[in-house]
């Protein structure tokens, strides 16, 4: 089957896209966005420059394009401009020499049908600089005009003096012959004369302006030849561009495929994309990622469209993988496009009506530095604080708000495909952090004890609920059910610290997603939160880490990057990039996107091992993929959300008070309550008030504690009741504390102690019975 050739870009049409510009031998190639739009090559150091400030633009059509290798090109208008330019890619740098010639070939027609028509310019002779063709341009044009005032000049004297020849005519006819005839004749001859001179100049004028007319006929005659000359050697040097496209696209099929490492390349990112991941002008079935400037360990490039409409048979190492061949994939545009209007998601229809809105909060001062100048180097738990730096939710509601976005757990249950199911599952792990972007206020410490239930059968198909495990350190344990197919649990211990200038939060403990259908089990575990600007500034929040997220029963993986926020990177803010691999370690899908607004997956046709070196020496992975389809979007928040500590739709209905909950509930909290109702020095006497009657409760079960215990195990108490890590974490708790609802056990998939919901919570409130419940409020 012979190859299709790659789309070509239209004459005169915007092309735009990411190339590395050499600034000097301090700085190297710099990054910076190009737009080619009417024959004129403009560039900026990021997309957002565009509407208001223009780094330098070149004039194609006086422009000379120079290939250097295979990735090097250089465009010099013969002049002060020349840009040395580096494309990510062979590929890439075919695309834009074709969309250069062709831009040029068309800004010549442009110039050559202005001459045509009158316009101050004129088709450029070949061997001509642009400067001296300019120049014999405006000469020639001011000596026509010169030569066309005397031909008008000259024809009103010939006028003038032809009509006074005239009267001078008719007069000697009346004059008799005598003294007068002399005179009349000598005016007549005098008339005569100047008639004359006035023609011969009319006459040397029309000469002088035909003779430069051929001239510069000849020479328009020469300009147009080599014009057509250059437009036949365009289309050759196209043609031999295309053939030498078609045979770079056929070798880079042929090659060998290599697998994705073992270790799954992480997508380490230098930095604020597109945009964000920005849209460029690609064809409709490509499109290309611009790669990362060093770091990047892999390369994504356009995949051949006709990948879409192939057999298994063709594609035998990529859709056989999945069970079925690529018209049926999976994670194709049937999928994906049906997937999100669920039939059954229709059907639902909310019981009650939530509320949309809760009291705004008030402006209420504070010094910050007061309060916080003892307390660096502290456990975040250990500092007390004022509710002023709170938001009216608890640490579990905000746990609950994981659930977000259930529908990409409610499409995952539908998968057939446990690498489509992956996607879906990592686009969930991602969203769980959208929600946080403009959160910067501290949830309360949850009582240990507390609850909370979040019961949203009738309208989402799902119903969770969150307990207080441990205080020191503080864990919650987590249970959700979903009708659909899927059980979400997960224990989350915080261990925390201030740094003055920024404030550290770790989530320790794992996260498991368990499929009913499928029977696949996924765990992950969550990345590092950073407040910053705690003193001075205006506070925000940024996400790093890498998180794995594993499939136990296929052994699929995919490996997550968060990149953290560098004011010096020119990449998109808030970029998460991950790949999708099978047991076997090969790449299947690549995703892209921010934990603040929305991810993407590509679909990987092949891979291979590049020839750009990674910031460790390694060679880099190029990825040849599928256009990128959108997995998941953030909601925008409410109107006046600002107002309302920036909570989303979920948020504002977490604390709206229900019957028939547990007495230990999070909306049954006093000091919560009254923040939410705006009555914060009331809500902070009540928080110490829990807080008090809380180490009270702590001693009393402590004592018991110690009169049951031997010495030695005494002594083993003291020695874990440290500073709080990861390996305290998992040694045990310290609070003596037997759950409500949730049993520790060692989980069987990860080997770690854990709270695993042991029944019983939704029975006990059926029947209203909640007499077991500790009184914690």
């Amino acid at each position: 089957m012979s190859e299709p050739k790659a789309p070509t870009p239209a004459p005169g049409d915007t092309y735009k896209g990411w190339l590395f510009k050499w600034t000097n031998y301090i700085k190297g190639y710099q990054r910076r966005w190009f737009v080619l739009s009417n024959g004129l090559l403009s560039y900026y150091r990021t997309q957002a420059e565009m509407g208001h400030t223009c780094r330098g633009t070149i004039n194609l059509a006086t422009a000379n394009i120079a290939v250097e290798d295979s990735c090097n090109f250089v465009i010099s208008n013969g002049g002060t401009q020349t840009y040395h330019l580096k494309a990510s890619s062979e590929v890439e740098r075919q695309r834009w020499i074709t969309a250069l010639e062709l831009a040029k070939a068309k800004a010549f027609r442009m110039q050559a049908e202005s001459d045509d028509s009158g316009d101050d310019s004129t088709p450029p002779a070949a061997g001509q600089g642009a400067g001296s063709r300019n120049s014999e341009v405006q000469s020639t044009l001011r000596t026509l005009g010169s030569k066309v005032e005397d031909l008008s000049t000259c024809n009103d004297l010939i006028a003038k003096h032809g009509s006074a020849l005239q009267r001078s005519l008719s007069e000697l006819e009346g004059v008799r012959l005598g003294g007068e005839t002399s005179e009349k004749i000598r005016q007549v001859t005098e008339r005569a004369t100047l008639f004359r001179i006035t023609s011969n100049a009319m006459i040397n004028a029309c000469r002088d302006f035909l003779a430069l007319a051929q001239t510069h006929s000849k020479r328009w005659q020469k300009a147009l030849q080599a014009e057509r000359e250059q437009r036949v050697r365009l289309e050759e040097t196209l043609e031999q561009l295309a053939k030498q496209h078609n045979h770079l696209e056929r070798a880079f099929r042929g090659a060998t495929v290599l697998p994705a490492s073992q270790s799954n390349p992480a997508i380490d990112s230098k930095g604020p994309v597109s945009g964000k991941g920005d849209a460029s002008d690609e064809d409709e079935e490509n499109e290309f990622f611009d790669a990362c400037e060093d770091v990047q360990e892999f390369i994504t490039v356009p995949a051949d469209p006709k990948y879409h409409r192939r057999s298994g048979s063709n594609v035998s190492g990529i859709s056989s993988e999945l069970g079925m061949d690529d018209g049926t994939t999976s994670l194709d545009e049937q999928s994906l496009a049906s997937n999100p209007e669920s039939p059954q998601s229709q059907e639902l229809v909310p019981v009650r009506k939530r509320r949309t809105r809760i009291p705004d909060k008030p402006n209420y001062s504070l010094n910050l530095w007061s309060i916080m100048k003892n307390c660096i180097g502290k456990e975040l738990s250990k500092i007390p604080m004022p509710v002023n730096f709170n938001e009216p939710l608890s640490m579990l509601q905000r746990l609950s708000e994981d659930l977000e976005y259930y529908e990409l757990l409610d499409r995952a249950a539908k998968c057939q495909s446990s690498l489509e199911q992956m996607c879906y599952v990592a686009a969930f792990t991602v969203s769980s952090y959208s929600t946080t972007v403009h959160r910067t206020g501290k949830p309360f410490n949850p009582l240990l004890g507390e609850t909370f239930e979040l019961d949203r059968v009738q309208e989402s198909g799902y119903r969770s609920l969150c307990e207080q495990v441990s205080h020191h350190p503080p864990a919650a344990a987590h249970h959700a059910i979903s009708e659909r197919g899927w059980t979400l649990r997960q224990e989350i211990a915080l261990a925390s610290k201030f740094r003055g200038k920024y404030l550290s939060i770790m989530p320790l403990g794992s996260i498991h997603c368990i499929f009913e259908k499928s029977t696949n089990h996924y765990t992950w575990k969550k990345v590092t939160t950073t407040v910053h600007n705690i003193i001075v500034g205006k506070l925000w929040i940024d996400q790093s880490g890498e998180i794995d997220v594993v499939n136990h029963k296929t052994g699929d993986r995919c490996h997550l990057k968060f990149a953290p926020y560098s004011y010096f990177s020119r990449d998109v803010a808030r970029k998460v990039t991950g790949v999708v691999t099978d047991k076997d370690g090969k790449a299947h899908y690549v995703l892209s996107g921010t934990w603040d607004e929305k991810m993407e997956y590509s679909r990987v046709m092949q891979s291979s091992r590049g020839g750009e070196n990674g910031a460790d020496g390694r060679q880099k992975t190029v990825y040849q993929t599928l256009k990128a389809k959108e997995l998941w979007r953030k909601t925008p928040l409410p109107e006046g959300a600002e107002n309302m500590y920036y909570f989303s739709t979920l948020a504002l209905t977490l604390n709206e008070l229900e019957e028939g909950v547990a007495p230990t509930d999070s909306r049954r909290r006093p000091d919560q309550r009254l923040m939410e109702q705006g009555r914060w020095e009331e809500a902070n006497a009540e928080k110490q008030r829990l807080e008090e009657k809380q180490r009270t409760v702590r001693r009393e079960r402590e004592r018991e504690a110690n009169r049951a215990a031997s010495p030695s195990e005494e002594a083993e108490e003291v020695e874990i009741a440290s500073e709080p890590s990861e390996t305290t974490y998992k040694s045990g708790h310290q609070d003596n504390y037997k759950s409500m609802w949730f049993e520790q056990l060692v989980d069987p998939v990860t080997g770690e102690p854990t709270h695993i919901y042991k029944g019983g919570y939704w029975e006990a409130k059926e029947q209203g019975n909640w007499d077991s419940c500790p009184d914690i409020f």
